[in-house]
């Protein structure tokens, strides 16, 4: 009889101690296995009016972190990263390589970085439990402290503390994005694929382009949380027109801001765009100034209306 109480205590008091973390712990326990452990997903990414099947693998070899992107459906469309250096592999030009800490366009980089600088523009909210992969997930809500963002919920797998699902929901509670993961394996080596990706030899790392002016341009605004993460300049295919580009972030949502001499045709001054992406166009000056993301239209106004050459 005491041998059953031991075993009964043993799987009661790990789901004991679940259920008085905060919701900043599970995500810190997620950020946490999202960088150290070795895994395999699988999942689909459904926007306003596409679904792609992905897959993702993560691990580390000697020390040093290894992930690999497939999209499954089209063109030949991955990404691979070594450590701090992604390099993107596709069907239509050479491989090319750029600085980043993670692959985007899959789980969001701020789940695996540090949560506490998320609570500059949400309020972490624990929420209810689901099923999903034939896992259960704690929901963490993600609510804005503001206008100027929308609403994120994920779910958490209380086994492995790696993320099922994730939501992106607008204003009016209208779903912007979803990744929905459909199965999930944990191993405790790495892939054979990620081994191979870290001895393989891949193209350097892109310099930024070299820039005789824009290196000035501030905000007189930016939403608490949001920061400048690339500045280039570089032309726009087609037009090849001169641009200067400026990329926000505050973890989950990015914006795109674009400067360009203003041009004769006119541009609306606000629409929504394919998934969800919503753009706004103000005129600074003899420039016009294009802000696009996943964020309500008055972000994207504000921001751009306030941007200035120093």
């Amino acid at each position: 009889m005491r041998l059953f109480w031991l075993a009964f205590l043993a799987l009661a008091l790990p789901a004991f101690a679940q259920e008085q973390l905060s919701a900043k712990a599970w995500l810190e326990n997620m950020s946490q296995a999202l960088r150290d452990k070795q895994f395999k997903i699988s999942l689909i990414q459904l926007q306003v009016d596409s679904i792609r099947p992905l897959l993702y693998l993560h691990g580390t070899v000697d020390g040093k972190e290894v992930a690999f992107l497939e999209h499954l459906n089209g063109p030949i469309k991955n990404a691979v990263r070594v450590g701090n250096t992604v390099t993107f592999i596709e069907h239509d030009q050479p491989a090319y390589s750029m600085t980043s800490n993670r692959i985007q366009g899959v789980i969001p980089a701020a789940f695996a970085g540090d949560i506490s600088a998320l609570e500059a523009g949400y309020n972490l909210v624990l929420g209810g439990r689901a099923r999903i992969a034939g896992r259960t997930g704690q929901m963490i809500r993600l609510v804005p402290n503001d206008e100027y963002r929308y609403t994120v919920q994920v779910w958490v797998d209380t086994a492995s503390f790696l993320p099922l699902r994730y939501d992106m929901l607008s204003q009016d509670k209208q779903l912007l994005e979803q990744l929905l993961v459909i199965e999930l394996f944990e191993t405790k080596t790495p892939a054979p694929i990620l081994e191979e990706a870290y001895q393989q030899e891949w193209p350097p790392v892109m310099n930024p382009s070299e820039r005789a002016d824009g290196q000035n341009w501030q905000f007189n605004w930016l939403p608490a949380g949001f920061r400048v993460i690339v500045r280039d300049h570089h032309r726009l295919i087609g037009t090849h027109e001169p641009v200067e580009y400026i990329a926000l972030t505050d973890g989950l949502s990015n914006i795109s801001i674009y400067v360009a001499r203003s041009g004769d045709a006119p541009i609306p001054e606000e629409l929504m765009t394919r998934d969800g992406i919503s753009m706004a166009s103000e005129r600074v000056g003899n420039l016009e100034v294009v802000a696009v993301g996943r964020v309500p239209t008055q972000t994207l106004v504000r921001i751009a209306s306030g941007l200035r050459l120093d």
